[in-house]
């Protein structure tokens, strides 16, 4: 991810966020306190009974209109304004990874297998946050806020399960922005970065079998060996990116897990071909999963084998709105000063499942840095990385840009 650096030089915050950045000040022990829970406990998938607790244990007492989800242990809360006005969504993912943690933080995961190691843990804190600060001033809301804390982030499409269980009409008007941070351990510290446009990948995944006639190894004309034809699948599909598609509409097709054979004296049965599918558009996602099935089975046809493709849907491309994603970014620089905003050049080719609600409505997904302290970005271990870290210091800007976008959007 490449971002333009921020200005030399910055502008004190305006007049009217005077005070965010104090207010998310005095709320860094809580939030540096429920981040360090979150992260000792984490937990993956939709069922987070223990992240769900601690969430609304940290809304409670809080003017919220608070609900729970049927298909996950989602959280949705809602603030009303002082006054009517349109609503907004701010989102926060809940669920961690299946890693073993090897950070030797004081505050490690305790649960053997699992670790927030994409940073969803300072999201619940900083929104949770956020909420406090914004329900403090509520006189100066003209509508209402939509929290949304979700579960199932990591491949099982949480966000289309709370659209599904109506997030976007919990305040029982449409949402009509909605917006999300994502942290990122190799940016500066404190900067938030966004575009417009496909600012993260589609991500589908592919599963060929290439089957022959297995044999005796030191006889393979006696036999139909898979083995060749999955080989040669795996440059035909670079040459499918390379040859077929647009430079100007980009995809990576990438081969991460090979499976053949039992011992070295046996011609298996069949070869196992899996791997990753990534787009910047729905038009080359659609001709991806088109014409992959296609050429693995005309590969696999000129060995003598056949090929079983399937692919499987994974999260539709994040789309920001070409207006939402430049506003975080003048948001962002009202609130912080002009330093801590930058343009994120070149999108990123992980995948969201944010995408589901930008979808609906408009809105953008942006990322704030947190880069370690005294670490060079190079060097900075990156998120999902059993050795991440991210410097607490930057989820204050964090609760400010939550909190910015919803006073900028309801004033």
């Amino acid at each position: 991810m490449s971002t333009t650096p921020p200005d030399v030089k910055t502008t004190a915050p305006e007049p009217r966020f005077t005070g965010l950045v104090e207010a998310a000040r005095s709320l860094q022990p809580r939030t540096v306190a429920l981040r360090r829970q979150v992260h000792r406990h984490p937990e993956q998938g939709l069922d987070l009974p223990v992240t769900q607790a601690a969430v609304r244990h940290a809304l409670a007492g809080l003017p919220l209109e608070v609900t729970t989800g049927r298909a996950g242990s989602s959280v949705t809360a809602v603030l009303r304004g002082a006054r009517p006005g349109p609503t907004v969504l701010l989102r926060a993912d809940m669920d961690a990874l299946p890693l073993r943690e090897e950070t030797g933080l004081a505050y490690a995961s305790e649960v053997d297998g699992t670790m927030h190691a994409c940073g969803h843990d300072t999201h619940v804190a900083m929104l949770t946050s956020a909420a406090r600060l914004l329900a403090s001033r509520r006189d100066a809301l003209a509508g209402q806020v939509v929290f949304m804390f979700q579960p199932g982030e990591e491949g099982h499409h949480g966000a289309r399960h709370m659209l599904d269980e109506g997030v976007l009409d919990a305040a029982g008007t449409r949402v009509e922005k909605a917006f999300a941070l994502h942290i990122s351990s190799t940016l500066q510290s404190g900067v938030v970065v966004s575009r417009p446009g496909p600012t993260m990948a589609s991500a589908d995944t592919f599963h060929v079998t290439v089957t022959g006639q297995g044999g005796h190894g030191g006889m393979p004309h006696d036999a139909v060996d898979p083995v060749p034809p999955a080989a040669a699948l795996v440059g035909a599909l670079q040459s499918l990116v390379a040859r077929r598609i647009s430079v100007h509409r980009p995809a990576v097709v990438s081969v991460t897990r090979i499976v053949a054979g039992t011992t070295t004296n046996i011609i298996p049965e069949s070869a196992l071909v899996e791997g990753t599918i990534r787009t910047l558009s729905e038009d080359t996602r659609a001709f991806v999963r088109r014409e992959l099935p296609k050429l693995a089975e005309h590969v696999a046809a000129a060995h003598g084998c056949t090929a079983e493709v399937t692919i499987v849907p994974g999260y539709p491309v994040t789309v920001n709105d070409a207006e939402a994603g430049p506003h975080v970014l003048d948001v962002a620089a009202a609130a912080l000063g002009t330093r801590w905003a930058a343009h994120m050049e070149d999108p990123l080719m992980g995948a969201e499942d944010f995408s589901y609600v930008l979808q609906e409505v408009p809105g953008a997904i942006s990322f704030l840095g947190a880069c370690p302290r005294g670490v060079e970005l190079e060097h900075a271990e990156a998120n999902h990385s059993s050795r991440v870290l991210f410097d607490e210091a930057a989820m204050e800007h964090g609760v400010v840009v939550y909190a910015a976008l919803a006073l900028d959007a309801l004033r």
